[in-house]
This record gives structure tokens, sequence and C-alpha cells, in this order.
């Protein structure tokens, strides 16, 4: 079994690439925290996930997911293998998106201020 659920804010903005046949691929990380109590205090520990989105999901996720936004994330690991030019073996673990939520935008301070939340579509477009 290969399945991964994560959620977790955007690092960036997401890059949008073309295959050369023309398939859209979305590439960006996610940052996902968790508190641990160590010593008697909170501690945060904080993973950084690479996501691969394909096809008319990447299109949509490109479009509508910017820099700080909270996503939900399903899909399944791969693996890249490598050999560099020195003969060292490399390795790249991320994850290809399957299904992506838009969950929250991270508003800037005066967009928090100046607009309510739309309850129907948690801030995105149809």
């Amino acid at each position: 079994m290969n399945t991964v659920n994560l959620i977790g804010r955007t690092t960036a903005d997401l890059e949008l690439k073309y295959t050369p046949s023309g398939k859209a691929v979305a590439k960006f990380s996610i940052a996902i925290s968790k508190i641990r109590m160590a010593e008697g205090e909170k501690k945060e520990e904080v993973s950084f996930i690479e996501v691969q989105v394909w096809e008319k999901l990447a299109e949509n996720t490109y479009n509508y997911v910017k820099k700080g936004h909270r996503i939900g994330v399903v899909g399944e690991l791969k693996q890249d293998r490598w050999e560099q030019e020195d003969g060292t073996k490399r390795n790249k673990l991320y994850v290809i998106a399957r299904n992506v939520e838009f969950l929250e935008t991270k508003p800037k301070s005066n967009e928090a201020e100046n607009s309510a939340p739309d309850n129907n579509n948690n801030g995105w477009a149809e």
C-alpha cells in the first residue's frame, strides 16, 4: 500500500511547467508542523515535503494556490535514484498528488481586516 495524506502550508508560489508532450506538472513544497513536549517545553518540529501534481489538477492548483495557503494532499510516495558524475549515489523522495484540497488562504494582514470570509467556498473561486 502506498498512500499519503498530508495537510500543510505551501512554502512558496508553485512552479508550473509542461512536458514535451504537453502534460502540465506543478511542483511545490508544503511545511507540516508538529508540536511535541520535550523536557516540559513545547517544541515545534517542521517537515518540508516536496509535491508534484500532474495534468488538469496541476493547472487548477497552480491557479488557486499561492505561498502560505493551507492545503490537503492525497497521493503516493515516489523515489527517484541516480548516480552523479563523481559516482555518488543520490535519491529523492516526494509525493505525487492524486487530489489537492484547498483548505484556506493565508490573507495579508490588511486583507484580513477589510474582508469577511466566504463560508460557501472557503474563499476559492469556483
